[in-house]
């Protein structure tokens, strides 16, 4: 059989549906692949907010339209974009092992974080990112910054920023890791629950493609990656609130740190949790950040 992907059109998404191929066919010899282009709402709006076009399922709807109906057999995500909820008839059916979950500085002069000019410019359409910015330089001016990874790094190259912020994974996988100036610590930014990690999609009945992809399924990351999820679920689960979490596990133990933000930066709820069941974890952290005063923060944005 040959299997289809659907893919989006940027480098990064068609790098990230080749490498799970390669995943595949390392583990079936023999295994034909093909990938199949679909432009999402996320990749034709480009001069609006996220926030401000939809939210949920920006760069995903097309995709599972084409999985339902049997146009393609498989889908590759960046997992931070999936909806927290499957899609009726949708499952992961893999996550392979993650890559760096940071974000990074990419600065056009090679300043740090700390070294920026006062009221330097910076790019990013993230609230996650713009909250935990503004907590540490409230004196920033932050820029809307929207487009591929390759485009975001050539439009702070022609000055129209002096920094950008932008995922660790990202421009590794695209080769352009050179422009890092600074991987921004977690203790300075918490990345986007499930950041740096790839969710493989196919029909829930497809039996076939089920087991083709759990050859390629990860556990550790998977477990770390749920527990991040299931945190951002007991916040409401939009993936472009300003909620960072990251997790890691550690001796069959899963070690979670969240934190809410406010859209200033100027108030934050952060706090850090151990368990065995990452759903679990998630939920009941989820719900202590919201005891002391997450909602309220929530509601404000």
């Amino acid at each position: 059989m040959t299997l289809v992907f659907a893919t989006r059109p940027s480098a990064l998404a068609r790098w990230q549906t080749t490498h799970v191929i390669r995943l595949l066919q390392n583990a079936w010899p023999g295994l034909e692949c093909s990938e199949q282009v679909f432009t999402t709402t996320g990749d034709r709006i480009l001069d609006r907010p996220l926030t401000e076009i939809g939210g949920k399922g920006l760069f995903t709807s097309e995709l599972e339209s084409a999985l339902l109906s049997g146009q393609v057999q498989a889908a590759v995500h960046s997992l931070k974009d999936l909806p927290v909820e499957d899609s009726p008839g949708i499952v992961v059916a893999a996550i392979p092992a993650r890559d760096s979950a940071f974000d990074v500085l990419v600065s056009a002069k090679g300043k740090s974080l700390a070294d920026l000019p006062e009221a330097a410019r910076v790019g990013t359409c993230s609230l996650r990112r713009t909250a935990q910015l503004l907590a540490r330089r409230p004196d920033l001016t932050i820029l809307p910054l929207r487009g591929n990874v390759d485009t975001r790094v050539r439009k702070l190259l022609a000055g129209d920023y002096d920094a950008i912020i932008l995922a660790h994974a990202g421009l590794t996988r695209l080769g352009l890791e050179a422009h890092i100036t600074e991987t921004l610590s977690l203790d300075v930014m918490l990345p986007a629950p499930g950041q740096g990690a790839l969710a493989v999609q196919c029909r829930a009945d497809d039996e076939k493609t089920l087991e083709l992809l759990a050859a390629i399924h990860d556990p550790i990351t998977a477990a770390a990656v749920n527990a991040e999820r299931a945190f951002l679920d007991g916040l409401g689960g939009g993936c472009s609130l300003p909620v960072g979490a990251f997790a890691q596990k550690n001796n069959g133990q899963i070690i979670l740190t969240g934190a809410v933000i406010s859209a200033d930066g100027k108030q934050a709820i952060r706090l850090s949790a151990v368990d065995e069941k990452p759903r679990q974890l998630g939920e009941r952290l989820a719900q202590l950040v919201l005891e002391r005063g997450a909602a309220e923060l929530l509601a404000s944005i």
